[in-house]
């Protein structure tokens, strides 16, 4: 891929279907990175609510909930506030940085942190954080929906740093 310094966490090649959706509690709380993977819950109202995902699949959040290209503009700060973010499903081709680059078994049980390798062409699915990942996290975990079958997109480009040093992985999303 050509280089790029993109100053977002998602950045579009191809556009997709997107919504304007509820975000949840937990995530207006906690924030979010742009390409995020949410799922589906229920609100017991007249709403479309998303909260992150667990490994399960809906879509993902096309903009962070603060990134710093909203920092000092009117738009700071605005979705966690009013709690509503730009959901995004069906086919997309993206680059994020909404990936997970460490294993799950070295995030989890600590020692050296253990790179990721991705391969291009390799299906990929949502991590127990829901970020786009190649390992199985419900199978390591021990999880009782192993295995996860949820595949939600393929690696288009590996992992590569921008000008600032930032790492995006180019995925083409099929929610």
């Amino acid at each position: 891929m050509p280089e790029f310094n993109p100053t977002r966490d998602v950045v579009v090649q191809f556009k997709g279907d997107s919504y304007t959706v509820s975000v949840d509690s937990a995530m207006r709380t906690k924030g979010w990175v742009g390409g995020q993977g949410v799922k589906w819950v229920n609100s017991g109202q007249d709403e479309f609510l998303v909260s992150f995902s667990d490994g399960l699949y809906g879509g993902f959040m096309l903009w962070g909930s603060n990134e710093s290209s909203d920092q000092f503009v009117a738009t700071e700060e605005q979705q966690p506030t009013y709690g509503y973010g730009t959901f995004c499903a069906g086919g997309w081709l993206i680059q994020t940085v909404a990936f997970e680059r460490y294993t799950w078994f070295s995030r989890t049980f600590g020692g050296p942190l253990v790179p990721i390798v991705y391969i291009i062409g390799q299906r990929l699915v949502f991590s127990l954080r829901g970020l786009f990942t190649n390992e199985d996290e419900w199978t390591l975990s021990g999880d009782p929906r192993a295995p996860n079958g949820f595949f939600i997109a393929s690696v288009v480009d590996v992992p590569q740093p921008n000008a600032r040093g930032v790492f995006y992985i180019t995925v083409q999303t099929s929610i």
